[in-house]
């Protein structure tokens, strides 16, 4: 039987911004094991399968090269756009493993849009020995840390651990140890991304403005260049410190340090879950190949 692969750049208009994702819209006849073989060998950051539906929403598992993963926002939002560019537009739902996703898909002059609403954020401590392992990792000193923006873990689907650094020398110029990330990642359970960001327009101006690096090392990926779950994590993280005041917008700049750069908007309601946006552009012709089942 023979599958289409399709290749997205999410929150960009161009093919080679923003971060790729694999979209496979009829996967109900993949096993896991299938699923996790084809994005291995797409090797993005994410690939989405759309496995079936449970009446009009669609069920959508997401695969990382190496794992599976609860959520991926900028894949949602590929997918959403390749559902609306084959006449499946306007609002829809996804049926996830983190629960149900709406999306609203629309088009302006830049091209298709999609937007997505996560479920319910969350916010907690990061554990002091987390964040001095975190810092060590990074090569960072706990004085780089924002004296305002705290260090802490965010949900919006994904746990995602959050530092701002206020110096833009010290943001740029962390480096890391991928292996060392991914084992400390994955020792603390944390699916998605560490989340670094930099404040570029925080106060006296609309919207709030930053800048974000996502590590999420996997395969030949070290960063994540548009990250919408970590998008969505920093929206609720920015609601429960009363940094913004709902209903708000943030606009999150990211893949500059991986030279793909693209932009999110992120919209904080009073409460609820985070709307995450941006567009998406095929980044090749669908491929068609024969998968050996499992």
């Amino acid at each position: 039987m023979s599958t289409e692969i399709l290749r997205y750049a999410a929150f960009t208009d161009r093919p080679e911004g923003g971060n790729p994702a694999g979209v496979v819209l009829d996967a109900a006849a993949l096993s896991a094991a299938d699923m996790q073989r084809i994005a291995a060998e797409i090797d993005f950051a994410e690939t989405a399968f759309v496995t079936g539906r449970d009446g009009d929403a669609y069920l959508v598992r997401y695969f990382s090269p190496i794992a599976e993963v609860p959520f991926c926002g900028h894949a949602t939002v590929a997918t959403a756009i390749a559902l609306a560019e084959r006449g499946h537009d306007g609002r829809i739902r996804f049926g996830t493993p983190v629960g149900e996703i709406e999306i609203e898909t629309t088009a302006d002059a830049t091209g298709p849009r999609a937007s997505f609403t996560s479920v319910d954020t969350d916010l907690a401590e990061l554990p002091a020995a987390s964040l001095e392992r975190l810092l060590e990792l990074l090569g960072l000193e706990r004085s780089a840390l924002s004296w305002t923006l705290p260090p802490k873990l965010a949900f919006a689907g994904n746990w995602h651990p959050v530092l701002v650094i206020d110096d833009p020398s010290a943001f740029d110029g962390f480096t890391f140890d991928p292996a060392a990330v991914r084992a400390y990642m994955d020792e603390q359970g944390w699916p998605a991304t560490i989340t670094v960001l930099h404040p570029l327009a925080v106060t006296g101006e609309e919207p709030m403005r930053f800048e974000a690096r996502n590590l999420f090392p996997v395969g030949r990926i070290t960063e994540d260049p548009a990250t919408g779950s970590a998008a969505a994590s920093v929206g609720g993280y920015l609601r429960a410190l009363g940094v913004v005041v709902p209903p708000a917008r943030v606009v999150i700049e990211q893949g500059r340090h991986v030279g793909r750069p693209g932009e999110l908007t992120v919209d904080i309601p009073e409460r609820g879950g985070i709307t995450v946006g941006g567009g998406a552009v095929a980044m090749a012709a669908p491929e068609a190949r024969d998968v050996p089942r499992a």
